[in-house]
């Protein structure tokens, strides 16, 4: 998947995102299960805001993605903010040489990019691969619930002086699947430009990720809902996971 010009619209869409939840959901499960280390590899960093976010809390951090365009931006942002990253672009599924970590995130949802459980799996396993005995993997996925019942069959919309989107969310053809269709209208002079972007998100149950997470030689210490330290329930829309690698 190619973020292409999506990612320098990406921050506008997400504007609104609970980036101070996401950073508070990553220091409470560290101070409650991780004992000492600073280390952590931000996979699915995206453009940055959670990785510059961790790195100005005093982690050492290693930010990771997919997409060149979107590691670009996190480099700018990065030099804005005056912190130091390490910025890599490689795929989830096969993350090799950069090191060992006492803690891996992977947050915004990031997970739900990967489509099949062999994937997910491959995702753990290679998470796994940078984690101490005894390092943290913490994630969040949409439930089952908000790609089903919030998502499927939408259209959100923003209508901006400098920048518009129309996104409508289509059943995809996988089980519990959705498909993003999003078109950017951003004014250049005194035209406006589109930009047109397809995404596929997957999600799949607790049950399943618990037990895939064991498979891949996990033990999960915690898994709540929507921030609020509840155990999900099928009107939740948000899931965290806490897993300790064995």
């Amino acid at each position: 998947m190619s973020y292409q010009r999506f990612a320098y619209l990406y921050d506008e869409l997400m504007e609104d995102a609970p980036y101070d939840e996401w950073l508070n959901f990553v220091k409470t499960s560290a101070s409650n299960h991780l004992e000492d280390g600073k280390r952590f590899l931000d996979v699915g960093c995206g453009t940055g805001s959670m990785t510059v976010l961790l790195a100005k809390e005093g982690f050492e951090v290693t930010g990771v993605d997919l997409s060149s365009d979107m590691l670009m931006v996190a480099k700018e942002k990065a030099e804005l903010e005056k912190v130091n990253l390490s910025l890599f672009q490689q795929d989830m599924r096969e993350l090799e040489g950069l090191g060992i970590y006492d803690c891996v995130t992977i947050l915004c949802d990031s997970l739900n990019y990967i489509l099949t459980e062999k994937d997910v799996k491959r995702t753990f396993l290679s998470a796994g691969n940078h984690l101490k005995t005894g390092g943290l993997l913490l994630f969040d996925v949409h439930s089952l619930h908000k790609i089903n019942e919030i998502f499927i069959g939408q259209t959100f919309g923003s209508n901006d002086e400098k920048l518009s989107y129309i996104w409508q969310c289509y059943q995809g053809e996988l089980e519990n699947s959705v498909e993003h269709d999003l078109s950017f209208f951003m004014q250049n002079g005194e035209r406006y430009e589109r930009y047109d972007e397809l995404h596929t998100q997957r999600t799949f149950s607790v049950e399943d990720y618990c037990n895939w997470l064991r498979e891949c030689g996990f033990e999960h210490l915690e898994v709540s809902a929507d921030f609020k330290g509840i155990e999900p329930t099928e009107e939740s829309e948000r899931i965290l996971f806490v897993a300790r690698k064995k």
